[in-house]
């Protein structure tokens, strides 16, 4: 082509090259020595999709001695708790090292809900010893801190705040090599083992906070539905209302592309950076899975098929949260959990006051997505359809209302304590509940919908009685 209609070709690209925004994935304009940076967008313009690698099947946890023996490991630190280690998941495991001959050594001192001060006791325990490959056999406690001793042992010099998420701790970016980690998950909940994120009791606040990297994700996920089986009851139930919240959360959470900032480095793009239709497949996919089996699993422990079908359900949400995020039901649970005065969850072989995390999670759903729900009411409509809501006749604007009732059959219908106040909360600890929430920004800034410290106050005070 040459002639007028070139130059208005070359005319044209030249005003669209202006117009175009300069973020690395739009421009091809880079100058050495600057970094890379998004000069026109306020908010993110990507998303990326990480998980470990997942391997399933009945039995399957038995293979686990021979992965270590593929690794090439000689000196394996296995993590458990102290009731687990009776019991036959920890027990299979053992089996399989032993039959292909890896040495290990065990740490069996996991708390249920972990602290700063456990997680302290694990790292320095996996920095005493030379380990070149971990292996957590548990719940998400259990993962959570297995993650946590091999990020600061192969980080020796680091200050134990350094990786902990700001503003609590400095939420530096992990550049160092981590050891290989395996995770044998137990429960059908937190999705730990495919998520770069270790969430723990920060003491001195009294909330919970975490370590959130993909560095710090396993490099393997051994989920045998067997394991499941050992669950007791109430296990089941608040290891489930996990799976549902991060399924509700992550399908509901802010857009990745209206997340800020932008990124000036890949490095720093957060592992939860917004709702994205790649996570969308597997929260939505979690989700049917719950309301499917959800309460065959915790009504009948012998229910191989729901207790499998939640075990890949916490799979199935893990990915979909461990990219998207979670947002005001997880940030509101920590301080909830953080706070606990006397209450004793059942099922749990605890020396401790505790309120399981899937149940402090799930207590403020109802208020929670009637709040948010204006934002994006058509994903909560279709969330409260999943769940078996009748909505042909729903406008838009009850969209909240609806999902709420129907959480609230769903909990009822599951026998879930009645409210904050139920767990010993009431309205005077509200103060309290705000101030353990400001500080969950990784996850609260998630939120569809913008909110004040008046409007948790309002979540928290609509959340002591759910029936």
């Amino acid at each position: 082509m040459a002639g007028p209609g070139r130059d208005r070709v070359v005319k044209l690209l030249r005003q669209l090259e202006h117009a175009a925004c300069r973020c690395p994935a739009h421009s091809n304009t880079f100058h050495q020595g600057s970094p890379l940076t998004c000069t026109v967008r306020k908010t993110d313009y990507a998303f990326e999709m990480a998980s470990s690698n997942i391997r399933y099947g009945g039995g399957v946890s038995r293979e686990i001695g021979m992965d270590l023996q593929n690794l090439g490991a000689r000196n394996v630190c296995l993590m458990t708790d102290r009731n687990l280690f009776r019991l036959p998941p920890v027990k299979a495991v053992l089996e399989s090292l032993a039959k292909s001959g890896v040495n290990y050594k065990v740490y069996d001192n996991v708390r249920v809900e972990p602290t700063d001060t456990s997680f302290k006791d694990a790292i320095s325990f996996a920095k005493t010893h030379s380990f070149d490959v971990f292996v957590a056999v548990g719940g998400g406690s259990v993962i959570d801190t297995c993650k946590a001793a091999n990020l600061y042992a192969c980080h020796p010099d680091a200050d134990f705040l350094d990786f902990v998420n700001a503003p609590i701790g400095k939420g530096k970016p992990v550049t160092g090599t981590l050891k290989p980690l395996i995770a044998v998950p137990t429960t059908a909940g937190t999705g730990s083992e495919t998520t770069g994120v270790a969430i723990f009791d920060y003491e001195p606040l009294k909330a919970k906070t975490g370590i959130a990297s993909r560095a710090i994700r396993p490099t393997l996920g051994i989920v045998d539905p067997d394991h499941t089986l050992s669950m007791p009851e109430r296990v089941a139930a608040n290891s489930g209302f996990d799976v549902l919240c991060h399924a509700l959360e992550s399908y509901t959470a802010l857009p990745y592309h209206k997340r800020a900032p932008c990124p000036s480095n890949p490095i720093n793009r957060p592992a939860y950076q917004g709702s994205n239709p790649i996570s969308d497949v597997w929260s939505r996919h979690a989700l049917n899975v719950v309301a499917k089996y959800m309460k065959r699993s915790v009504q009948d422990p012998g229910d191989v098929e729901a207790r499998s079908s939640m075990h890949l359900a916490s799979v199935f949400a893990g990915i979909g949260f461990g990219n998207a995020g979670v947002h005001l039901c997880h940030g509101m649970s920590y301080p909830i959990a953080g706070n606990v005065k006397t209450h004793i969850a059942e099922g749990y072989s605890v020396d401790h006051p505790l309120v399981p995390h899937g149940l402090s999670v799930v207590l403020t759903s109802p208020a929670v997505f009637n709040f948010t729900a204006p934002m994006c009411p058509e994903r909560h409509l279709e969330a409260a359809e999943i769940l078996g809501a009748d909505v042909r006749q729903v406008k838009l604007v009850d969209a909240g209302a609806v999902l709420a009732d129907t959480l609230r059959h769903f909990l009822f219908d599951l026998q879930v304590e009645d409210g904050l106040a139920a767990v010993g909360y009431s309205t005077e600890d509200v103060p309290a509940l705000v101030k353990g929430t400001v500080p969950q920004e990784r996850v609260t800034k998630l939120s569809p919908r913008g909110h004040t410290e008046d409007d948790l106050a309002l979540l928290f005070e609509a959340s002591m009685k759910l029936y």
